[in-house]
């Protein structure tokens, strides 16, 4: 798994007026949980760019003035009409201590639906795991040569090494649905 180096400087005060009064100088105020105490910070917006609009997941070397956690990035709030940053939280994570994050999915191959006229479809981008972080893949990668037309993969079908999925069993992750080239050849062949 990748790691971003984030600065941060403690925020003084915290609520709305202190916020907005971050933000009009380009820092975004973070917040850090998890840990032992609730760490208030802030960052610049520029150097927390290339760690909130990446589809990876990423593992945090955050230091705030001096004291140096290990987190990940669990949410960000955005400004409804201009969609600038407004908030992000921070997870502490520990190696003993299992976190729960939702890791991308890349497909690998050529389906035989594929082949066959069918449209591969990713149905979910990402699934969300649990384990250590240590046993985090980058990416989960699915192998969809076996898929027929018309066929998916599940959740439950899937598993990867000291991970636990816990999207519901039965959510499709990939499929391979019929287009109508694919359909209007069935047909002719059936009859």
């Amino acid at each position: 798994m990748k790691t971003f180096q984030l600065e941060g400087s403690k925020r003084d005060s915290v609520g709305k007026k202190a916020a907005k009064a971050y933000r009009k100088e380009l820092l975004v105020p973070c917040v850090l949980y998890g840990g032992e105490e609730v760490v208030h910070f802030t960052v610049a917006k520029e150097g927390i760019r290339k760690l909130i609009y990446t589809p990876e997941v990423q593992l945090v070397d955050l230091s705030v003035e001096g004291k140096a956690y290990k987190a990940i990035l669990k949410d960000s709030q955005y400004h409804p009409v201009s969609d600038d940053l407004l908030h992000v939280d921070f997870l502490q994570i520990f190696e003993d201590k299992p976190v729960v994050i939702e890791i991308p999915v890349v497909l690998e191959g050529l389906a035989e639906g594929v082949k066959a006229g069918g449209k591969l479809s990713l149905e979910m981008r990402k699934l969300k795991v649990k384990g250590f972080y240590k046993n985090f893949p980058e990416k989960l990668t699915i192998n969809v040569e076996a898929l027929g037309l018309g066929k998916t993969i599940q959740v439950g079908e899937l598993a990867f090494e000291n991970l636990e999925l816990l999207n519901a069993k039965d959510n499709v992750v990939v499929a391979v649905k019929l287009t109508r080239a694919a359909r209007g050849a069935a047909t002719k062949e059936n009859k």
